[in-house]
C-alpha cells in the first residue's frame, strides 16, 4: 500500500496510480453534495441544464455539515453512506467526475462505472468529523441553499486523510483479507 499527496482537479493519471488501501492526503477544491442535491442535479442534466459546478476531474464529498462555529469556516464534516447516492454516481462519473468521497460499500453498478470512466472512491473516517473539519480551509454554499446542511458546498480542503476503498480496477478495500493480531 502506498502513500500519496493530490491536488484537485484530479487527472486520468492521478486515478490510475492508485490502489485499493492507499493512503492519499487530498488537496484543493472538493464539492458537497447528498441525496437530495444529487436528485436536483441529475433533473437538471436531464432537463437540459448544467451542474453548479464543473465535474470534470472533480471530487464529490458526501456530507452534509454541522453550523460552523465562531471563527471556522464549517462544523462537524463526517462523511454519510455513500449506497444513497448510487443511483446518480454512474451518470456523473461518466460526465467526467473522478472520485467520490463518503463510507460504506458501493454498488456493483458505482464499481463498474469507476472501471469504465477511470474513477476512484474514497472512505473518510466515519465518527470523525469534527477532526476532518480541521482540514477544510474554506467552505461556500454554491448551490440549493434552501437544502441546508444538504446544500451543495465548495471546500478548499488542505491535507484531507483518506483511504481508496474502490480503484479503477475493480480493486476493492473491503474485499482485502486483513492481518489479525
Amino acid at each position: 500500500m502506498s502513500e500519496y499527496k493530490l491536488q484537485t482537479p484530479l487527472t486520468e493519471k492521478d486515478v490510475l496510480q492508485l490502489r485499493a488501501g492507499d493512503k492519499v492526503l487530498l488537496s484543493g477544491l472538493v464539492y458537497t453534495a447528498r441525496d437530495a442535491a444529487h436528485k436536483r442535479m441529475l433533473e437538471a442534466l436531464a432537463k437540459g441544464g448544467e451542474l453548479p459546478f464543473p465535474v470534470k476531474g472533480s471530487v464529490i464529498y458526501y456530507v452534509g455539515p454541522t453550523p460552523a462555529p465562531l471563527g471556522r469556516p464549517i462544523g462537524s464534516a463526517g462523511p454519510t453512506t455513500s449506497y444513497r447516492m448510487d443511483t446518480y454516481a454512474p451518470t456523473l462519473y461518466k460526465l467526467g467526475l473522478k472520485a467520490t468521497i463518503g463510507k460504506g460499500k458501493r454498488s456493483p453498478e458505482v464499481i463498474e462505472a469507476l472501471k469504465t470512466y477511470k474513477g476512484v472512491y474514497f472512505g473518510a473516517t466515519g465518527g470523525a468529523g469534527a477532526l476532518l473539519s480541521q482540514c477544510v480551509k474554506q467552505a461556500k454554499i454554491i448551490a440549493y441553499e434552501d437544502l441546508g446542511p444538504e446544500a451543495v458546498r465548495v471546500l478548499h480542503v488542505q491535507d484531507f486523510p483518506l483511504l481508496v476503498i474502490n480503484d479503477a480496477f475493480g480493486g476493492e478495500l473491503y474485499a482485502k483479507p486483513q492481518l489479525i493480531l
